[in-house]
């Protein structure tokens, strides 16, 4: 079990990425938006539910494995938020990588809630709310930057 949560936690290993392993774990998502990129927008959403209790759920045992609080190595709460950001978005390149560009952003800019949950929840759903909340945000900006722009 304890194998298991570090893979899923570090998204595959991503998350030991020396240098901005958020961002390395944003774009190891990319792939599996792909996959999802699919379904329709109800799948997509009932899909997504499942996932976010998961990854509340692997973020707070690979705490308790890397005896860290929000490890630097727990990237699957950028895999959550980078798939709330994609959330309705046709599929194109364009609508990737901009949604990639704003969810990075909006997940370092921490702006409130985000900032609420993550320093005031040390736990699992800590861990992966900040990071839905900036997915949030970014798929709201993404979607009035790809109508209106």
């Amino acid at each position: 079990m304890r194998r298991f949560v570090i893979i899923c936690a570090t998204w595959g290993g991503t998350g030991y990425s020396p240098f901005a392993s958020g961002t390395v774990g944003t774009l190891a998502a990319i792939p599996f938006y792909l996959l999802l990129a699919g379904l329709s927008l109800p799948l997509y959403i009932v899909t997504l539910f499942p996932f976010f209790f998961f990854s509340c759920w692997v973020a707070g045992r690979a705490e308790e494995v890397f005896n860290e609080k929000d490890s630097g190595k727990i990237v699957i709460d950028e895999v959550v938020g980078y798939l709330v950001t994609m959330t309705g978005v046709p599929l194109s390149w364009r609508g990737v990588l901009l949604g990639f560009c704003l969810f990075r952003f909006f997940d370092i800019c921490k702006i409130e809630p985000a900032g609420y949950f993550d320093r005031h929840m040390k736990n699992g759903y800590g861990v992966v709310l900040d990071d839905v909340v900036a997915g949030v945000y970014a798929c709201l900006a993404l979607h009035i930057i790809l109508r209106f722009v």
